[in-house]
């Protein structure tokens, strides 16, 4: 074994009714992973997270590269059931995981919960959030005193399950005597500062499970606005290794261009010609049947209705017609406004619930929502 010591707590906080944070505290596997998206999506998102991390077997690849699989295979489970799941569209989950190999930690990290390390008194964030505000203050156009109020501090800008692929940050360090590393949902880190954090965690050393309770009560204490989740543990310290074993965080990536939502769906596999042809003439007779359809809809025409969407590239945008796809790539709607500047990464849960439900309204309707959306991201 190569933990001495571990513990998890999560708690729902004083404001939500349902805890969408998930953990894993199975040495030498710990995750965080916190849910977002409608209804009970978000609580869907991260148990799947969560449970697919559980039933992978471990081995086989390095710390990193099996930290990064981990991570992916995660990411596909919640896609794949956000796909064939229309209460599910548009869920998603944040994802922190460490995986202890002898005295080497490993840290795999996609969203704003967080993995902290104590070392000789002083607390360290080993990870970068991917949220607006963390971009915006690491671009130099928002100060880190103004992130900590700004009203879209809790909207993230890469998360599992908003996409079939996803980039995951990695990072391995050696651990040295007496470290402890915490992995933890935002709702601590927004309630409680790294000071306060850091000196909860001094006054408990040596008792994981009632620092561990003492960082959940500080949230609650400080208003409890978020689920709350910890995960400690206290790696053992063993025989040193090669340096050529411990990988090296990579780059950092501008994540401002991730989606949170995707209107439609557009995949087309290769077929035959023969195929081909067949489902050509099969296309034609639904293409007919359906349009015979909305003549008999009246109100919604082609020509009157709109509905708010994202483009490929995650810029939210305006459409006229109907928010379908028929097979064969055909659509029942194009384009008629897109944003020069709001993505829909940028947006809250909330908005992106109201404004993605592809209910159809008029044209001058649409466009006043999309300037409404523009002037509050960026008033």
């Amino acid at each position: 074994m190569s933990v001495i010591a571990s513990s998890a707590h999560t708690d729902t906080g004083r404001r939500r009714r349902r805890n969408e944070d998930a953990f894993v505290c199975e040495p030498p596997l710990f995750a965080v992973a916190d849910g977002m998206g409608g209804a009970q999506a978000g609580e869907v998102a991260s148990r799947l997270a969560a449970e697919s991390l559980r039933e992978q077997e471990l081995g086989g690849l390095s710390s990193p590269e099996q930290t990064v699989e981990l991570i992916r295979e995660a990411n596909r489970r919640v896609y794949a059931y956000s796909s064939e799941n229309a209460s599910a569209r548009g869920m998603g989950t944040t994802m922190t995981v460490a995986l202890v190999e002898g005295s080497v930690v490993t840290i795999g990290h996609v969203g704003d919960s967080r993995a902290y390390l104590l070392r000789d008194d002083q607390l360290t964030q080993l990870t970068q959030d991917h949220s607006l505000v963390a971009e915006l203050v690491r671009s130099g156009r928002l100060s880190a005193k103004e992130a900590e109020s700004h009203p879209r501090r809790s909207v993230i800008t890469r998360a599992l399950g908003t996409d079939s692929e996803v980039e995951v940050d990695v990072l391995s360090l050696r651990a040295q005597d007496r470290d402890i590393f915490l992995l933890c949902s935002d709702g601590l880190t927004s309630m409680v500062s790294d000071e306060e954090i850091a000196r909860l965690l001094l006054s408990a050393r040596g008792d994981l499970d009632d620092a561990g309770k003492k960082l959940i009560a500080a949230a609650n204490q400080a208003g409890g606005e978020d689920n709350i989740t910890v995960v400690l543990f206290e790696p053992e310290v063993g025989e040193p290794e090669p340096e050529s074993s411990i990988a090296q965080e990579p780059d950092s990536a501008k994540t401002l261009s991730e989606v949170d939502a995707v209107p439609v769906l557009k995949l087309e596999p290769k077929q035959s010609l023969r195929s081909q042809r067949s489902r050509r003439i099969t296309l034609l007779a639904l293409a007919f049947a359906f349009l015979l359809t909305l003549v008999g809809l009246g109100v919604f025409t082609v020509s009157t209705a709109h509905f708010i969407g994202v483009e490929p590239d995650g810029r939210v945008a305006v459409y006229q017609g109907l928010p379908y796809d028929l097979p064969g790539g055909i659509h029942l709607y194009r384009t008629v406004r897109v944003s020069s500047r709001l993505y829909a990464a940028q947006l809250t849960a909330g908005e992106r619930r109201r404004f993605f439900d592809h209910g159809l309204h008029s044209y001058g309707d649409m466009t006043r929502e999309l300037s409404t959306l523009e002037g509050d991201v960026y008033p």
